[in-house]
């Protein structure tokens, strides 16, 4: 009895596991210069609030998976190491759907080459402030559900040109908000983003 008993603990843990929703945070420049306390004090952004935001990603369960990274982080490098924590998940069992990259800025950048090298269509990606109107960069073929956020005041704007060469896409969603902060919108846990970015995850896609 009490083997059967571990038995049926061990497969509805690993069960669980299975079908928890992962989220990968990728953040933007600012933390590799200065670290997680990072605060812009050139543009007027600000204090990143890195740990609130990973907070506020964690909310209804979701295990955040996230870390400053090394300065000058090479993009297409770190990219690689993300896929290979994914393809590790994927591995142990868990549904590609219930695993979400969101990243902002230059951690946008690593995540779209994330989805491209990945190649898989039903990881979920949220990219916000790393496109531009005249992006047609070789390098990126987009895959998975793609949901692009961008602020209206800012320089970076839609994903849209990026999109239309895509090969891969399954859902796509392109929001615009309009906080003023321009790129200073990302430092902060603003529901603007964290709302669409969590329902995202989630696999609500409309």
């Amino acid at each position: 009895m009490k083997k059967v008993f571990i038995t049926l603990v061990f497969s509805f843990t690993l069960f669980f596991a299975r079908a928890q929703n992962y989220i990968f945070y990728l953040h933007g420049k600012i933390i590799e210069n200065q670290g997680p306390e990072a605060i812009d004090k050139t543009n007027g952004f600000g204090a990143y609030k890195y740990y609130d935001i990973l907070d506020s990603l964690k909310k209804g369960g979701a295990v955040v998976i996230s870390e400053a990274r090394a300065k000058d982080t090479q993009v297409k490098e770190y990219a690689r190491h993300v896929k290979k924590q994914i393809d590790s998940l994927i591995k142990k069992g868990v549904d590609p759907g219930h695993i979400t990259v969101i990243g902002a800025s230059k951690g946008a950048a690593i995540a779209m080459h994330v989805s491209t090298y990945m190649k898989n269509r039903s990881v979920n990606y949220v990219f916000m402030a790393a496109c531009y109107a005249d992006d047609t960069n070789p390098d990126l073929d987009f895959y998975g559900n793609i949901l692009s956020i961008y602020e209206k005041s800012d320089v970076a704007g839609s994903c849209q040109q990026l999109k239309k060469k895509a090969k891969g896409i399954n859902h796509y969603k392109e929001i615009e908000i309009n906080t003023g902060l321009k790129h200073g919108f990302l430092y902060r846990p603003l529901p603007e983003w964290i709302h669409p970015a969590r329902e995202w995850a989630n696999g609500i896609y409309n």
